[in-house]
C-alpha cells in the first residue's frame, strides 16, 4: 500500500514540473520593459500614491482620486502622468457627473470655458458672446477689440435743454436794445463707435429788450477791465510831454536833414555851372 502511495506522488510530480517550466520559459519570453510596467501598472505598489491620489502607481502617477479632486493628465516630456487636482487649468474644466471627476479640454476656439457648451474667454481672432467665440458679432452690436466681446451699441445721451439766459450785449445787461441769449445742454453718454454721435450743446438768438440806462456797477466786467487799463492824469501828461519832445526832435533832425541835403545839391549846381564856364572860355579862345 505503501508503495502505491509512493508511486502516485512521484507520477503527479512528474507531471507538475513540466507546467511550471513552461511559466517560466514564457515569463523569460516576454520584454523586460512589458515586464517592468505591468508591474509598475499595480496599484498595490509599496510606496506610498502622492497627495490627492486614491489609487496610483509607480509608472503612470495617479489613476483615480480622492472626493472632490479633479482627475488630470499632465503632460512631462513625452510621458503623461495623472494628477489630482483641486481645480482644472486654463483652456480645461471639471466635470463631476455622471462621469469620474475629471478635466476635459475646452473646444478649440475656447481659452477658458465653464463646460461644454459655455466659453468665458476666446482665443485670438474671436470675439465671445453669450459664452460662444465668434469671428464676427452680430450686427446690432459691436467689437471690442481691447476686451474681444461682442457689446451693446451705445448712443449718445443729453440733458433737457437749460432756459435761456438773460438778453445781453458785450457782457452787458444794460445801454442796449438788441442783444443776444443762450441756452445748455449736457453730454450724459458719450457715444460708442457705432453709436449715434452727440448733437450741439449750445444754442442761441437774437432778443430785444426795453433800452435802460445802465447803473453804477452794471456796465459789466469788461468796462472795468478797460477802466484798470486807463493810466492815471499825471501819467497820461507826463507821457505826452515826452511824445512831444520826441516829435519836435525828430522834427528838427529832418530839418537839419534837408537843409543839408539842399545846400550839397546848390553846391554841386554852383560846381557844374563853372565848369561849363570854363569850357565855353577855351573854345572862344
Amino acid at each position: 500500500m505503501q508503495l502505491r502511495l509512493v508511486s502516485w506522488l512521484f507520477i503527479i510530480g512528474n507531471l507538475m514540473e513540466p507546467v511550471g517550466s513552461q511559466q517560466e520559459q514564457q515569463e523569460q519570453q516576454q520584454p523586460p520593459s512589458r515586464v517592468r510596467r505591468q508591474g509598475r501598472t499595480n496599484p498595490n505598489m509599496s510606496q506610498p500614491c502622492p497627495g490627492g491620489c486614491a489609487t496610483c502607481s509607480e509608472y503612470n502617477g495617479c489613476l483615480t482620486c480622492k472626493p472632490r479632486l479633479f482627475f488630470f493628465l499632465e503632460r512631462i516630456g513625452m510621458r503623461q502622468i495623472g494628477v489630482c487636482l483641486t481645480s482644472c487649468p486654463s483652456g480645461y474644466y471639471g466635470t463631476r457627473f455622471p462621469e469620474p471627476t475629471a478635466c476635459t479640454k475646452c473646444k478649440a476656439d475656447c481659452e477658458a470655458c465653464f463646460n461644454s457648451n459655455f466659453c468665458t474667454k476666446c482665443k485670438n481672432g474671436f470675439y465671445l458672446h453669450l459664452g460662444k467665440c465668434l469671428e464676427n458679432c452680430p450686427e446690432w452690436l459691436e467689437p471690442n477689440n481691447y476686451t474681444m466681446e461682442c457689446n451693446d451699441i451705445v448712443h449718445c445721451k443729453t440733458s433737457e435743454w437749460s432756459l435761456w439766459s438773460p438778453c445781453t450785449k458785450n457782457e452787458k445787461t444794460c445801454g442796449f436794445k438788441r442783444g443776444n441769449e443762450t441756452r445748455i445742454r449736457e453730454v450724459l453718454q458719450l457715444p460708442s463707435t457705432k453709436g449715434s454721435p452727440c448733437p450741439h450743446t449750445r444754442e442761441a438768438r437774437k432778443c430785444v429788450v426795453q433800452r435802460k440806462k445802465c447803473q453804477k456797477g452794471e456796465k459789466g466786467k469788461k468796462n472795468r477791465e478797460e477802466r484798470r487799463k486807463k493810466p492815471k492824469r499825471d501819467e497820461s501828461k507826463e507821457i505826452r510831454q515826452e511824445n512831444r519832445g520826441r516829435e519836435s526832435r525828430r522834427q528838427n533832425r529832418e530839418q537839419r536833414e534837408n537843409k543839408s541835403r539842399l545846400q550839397l545839391k546848390k553846391k554841386r549846381m554852383q560846381d557844374k555851372q563853372q565848369k561849363l564856364h570854363t569850357i565855353t572860355i577855351s573854345t572862344v579862345h
